[in-house]
């Protein structure tokens, strides 16, 4: 992708919400808002809760926007573009500014190298003007790009071929020098490698190529850096995967050592596996770094996050909030949204997702622990399952508005951005690019 002209960088700039719009929009909802947040905070308050420390506590929440989610998704067989969507890392960040600026739940965005391979210092200079920072890096050893000189059909970092592991060892690297020049102090590598057919592979000689080569990766980090290695059961290679699973996941932390940790993404496991185990089995160990939040019907189908089973999101966070709370040493997760916005406004779903997260994560602080200990204690299953719910059933949907309106933001913020119409306005900016071909973006 190239860079816009000053003259397009200009425009794109002003492409942002207006304040007064904001402020308008709030002030005709500000009546109801208050009568449903002094309800609340009157019912809360019976339960000796304090609804203002809720509210701060949903204010200091964030979740990290990935650069390629503001693009229109696609499946293996087709993709349909979007109005307005982004050119360029730039444009990128131009929208991920406008859902900060109206949801203030996502002050940073993770890049994905080389889909937003430009100058560092530009790139620091942009987000810093639209008041944005930058989570974990991505790298890309999964696809082949223009430039590269060995291809990744058959693998990157477990490649049979030692100069095409030590061509994706040096992307990874590169990776960790363009983060280090904008601020970031992660690395999240996901490989695709593994085999299609029975005996395509040699196992245990792929996972050896595979962990020397992290370790050349590892041994590259700053130190103030995490590395986050991410599991995926399946796809693009579907009869076995390096990295399938959170057990895989977690050995691999513990041979590179105490600055790798597992990330675990919702989407990236076997239908009905109790993620949320995963969560404290991981936890226990110290070894849980960060989560890639979405939804999932039937594999990674990458959906707006609580689109589906928003009370498994609930049951998630109730294993972090419980870990928060009983201030787990160096327990500091990396939260990010990683989502494929094939029929919807990528922007949109992005804020109704974040919104989506921080409302667990306030739900999951109504839990009545001393409650639930004792019914644990106690083996009694109904009532235990039963604190969960009175949690999980609380609308605090209040809290979540005014926590935004305290920090500046929309009270319902996927109207505002419709009234603002921002998606036309980008789209007289950005021409629409072809649909032909598949693949997921």
């Amino acid at each position: 992708m190239s860079s816009p002209s000053p003259a397009e960088s200009q425009a794109a700039m002003s492409e942002t919400i207006d304040e007064a719009l904001i402020a308008s929009s709030n002030q005709a909802a500000d009546p109801v808002l208050r009568a449903d947040y002094d309800a609340l905070g009157e019912k809360l308050l019976r339960n000796g809760q304090d609804i203002d420390l809720l509210t701060r506590r949903a204010q200091a929440f964030g979740v990290a926007i990935p650069s390629w989610g503001v693009g229109t998704g696609g499946t293996r067989f087709a993709r349909f573009p979007g109005v307005g969507e982004p050119r360029n890392v730039f444009d990128k960040l131009d929208d991920c500014a406008i859902i900060q600026q109206l949801s203030r739940a996502t002050p940073s965005v993770s890049l994905h190298i080389p889909w937003d391979h430009e100058d560092p210092q530009a790139l620091r200079e942009r987000a810093a003007a639209l008041g944005l920072s930058f989570d974990a890096m991505n790298s890309n050893t999964f696809q082949d790009q223009a430039d590269q000189e060995r291809s990744y059909k058959f693998g990157s970092l477990s490649h049979t071929d030692a100069a095409t592991r030590e061509q994706a060892v040096e992307h990874n690297i590169r990776c960790i020098e363009i983060g280090k020049a904008i601020g970031s102090s992660g690395l999240t590598v996901w490989v695709g490698d593994g085999s299609n057919f029975p005996g395509q592979s040699h196992m245990s000689a792929q996972f050896d190529r595979y962990l020397d080569a992290m370790k050349q990766i590892y041994a590259a980090l700053p130190e103030n850096w995490q590395l986050f290695t991410e599991h995926k059961m399946y796809e693009p290679a579907f009869y076995s995967t390096v990295v399938q699973d959170w057990g895989t996941n977690y050995l691999i932390a513990q041979e590179l050592g105490p600055q790798a940790s597992c990330l675990v993404d919702l989407g990236h496991h076997a239908p009905n596996v109790n993620i949320e185990m995963i969560v404290a089995r991981l936890a226990r160990f110290g070894k849980l770094g960060g989560f890639h939040f979405n939804d999932s019907k039937y594999g990674d189908d990458d959906l707006d996050a609580g689109a589906i089973d928003p009370f498994r999101l609930f049951l998630v966070f109730n294993e972090l909030v419980d870990l928060e709370l009983r201030q787990t040493e160096k327990f500091k997760p990396a939260y990010m949204l990683d989502q494929s916005h094939n029929v919807t406004d990528p922007i949109e779903s992005l804020m109704t997702s974040a919104m989506e997260v921080q409302r667990a994560y306030i739900q999951a602080h109504l839990v009545d622990r001393p409650a639930l200990a004792a019914c644990q204690e106690d083996n009694d299953a109904l009532m235990a399952n039963q604190v969960l719910k009175r949690a999980y059933r609380t609308d605090v949907e209040p809290i979540l508005q005014q926590a935004r309106v305290n920090a500046g933001g929309a009270m319902d913020p996927v109207q505002v951005f419709r009234d603002s119409r921002y998606r036309q306005r980008v789209g007289q900016l950005r021409p629409m690019v072809s649909g032909a071909g598949g693949g997921i973006v």
